[in-house]
């Protein structure tokens, strides 16, 4: 007997590639559980199910930043609670990030992917159900956007849960438009933009950053975390990166570039952050 739950949470997160860099994504999650029917005639609680996928996925993969243990471009250190990492890219470039231990998820794989996640998800949670559940099946999913959409990563120092991890993100869409028009020409511009972007606050720049390389550091609750990533992989705003202060940025970086041709122009841009949430902000031309 077959136990199904499509669509069952959602989890944001960012993970190393060799080519892409850090990438932010967002991903659905789905389960099947394999087993014979008990003494309710349920292989197993709907309830049971639910709350205990989506408590080890929150906790697990949920703003964290993945990690494949097995890849040959990765060197990582342990100091007590606290992990360095070095991740080599394909452009002989590298991402180096710092942070205690839970702001990562050290997948037991060679590269990031849904089914590489899915595998390292399900050996961990294979002693959490009842007996009668026999096998699970985890599988992740995108959301489909047919308009654009970006992959950012970011930090949040000043936030009181998983968002202060320097190294977590979020697959969007973005949707802007002018005087009450909607604008693909737009869309696309910061699309293209934000492809695979990490979203930096000028403030948590290091003053020995170079030109080629960006140095991030803060305490918050968490602890001590840096990054170091190459300055084109990166763009810095006077903000913090939270989907408020992002959807003002757009906007208003939108109005000061048709200011002279289009004044007076209306910009609207409702920015996403990872699946069904984010902010709208206007600005005037």
């Amino acid at each position: 007997m077959h136990l199904f739950v499509d669509n069952l949470t959602n989890v944001d997160f960012s993970y190393l590639d060799h080519q892409r860099g850090l990438v932010g994504e967002t991903w659905l999650a789905n389960a099947c559980l394999d087993g014979a029917l008990d003494s309710q005639g349920m292989v197993c609680d709907f309830g049971v199910v639910k709350k205990t996928l989506r408590h080890w996925l929150d906790d697990q993969l949920d703003h964290r930043l993945l990690v494949p243990t097995r890849s040959p471009h990765l060197e990582m250190e342990r100091a007590g609670e606290q992990l360095t990492l070095t991740w080599q890219l394909e452009s002989g470039e590298a991402i180096s990030v710092s942070g205690p231990e839970q702001a990562f998820a050290l997948v037991e794989a060679e590269a990031i992917s849904a089914d590489s996640v899915a595998a390292w998800s399900v050996l961990r949670l294979a002693s959490a159900f009842p007996t009668s559940v026999e096998q699970l099946s985890l599988s992740f999913t995108c959301e489909e956007i047919a308009a654009p959409f970006y992959h950012y990563s970011h930090g949040l120092k000043k936030h009181d849960g998983n968002c202060q991890r320097i190294a977590h993100g979020h697959r969007s869409r973005i949707r802007i438009h002018l005087d009450g028009e909607r604008s693909p020409e737009w869309e696309s511009k910061w699309a293209r933009r934000w492809q695979d972007i990490y979203l930096g606050t000028r403030e948590d720049l290091l003053a020995e950053s170079d030109e080629k390389t960006l140095r991030f550091a803060y305490s918050a609750q968490q602890g001590e975390f840096t990054l170091d990533i190459p300055a084109a992989r990166c763009e810095l705003v006077d903000c913090d990166t939270t989907v408020e202060q992002l959807a003002l940025y757009i906007a208003k970086s939108i109005a000061d570039t048709i200011a002279a041709e289009l004044p007076g122009t209306q910009v609207q841009v409702r920015a996403y952050e990872g699946l069904g949430k984010g902010a709208i902000a206007s600005a005037t031309a």
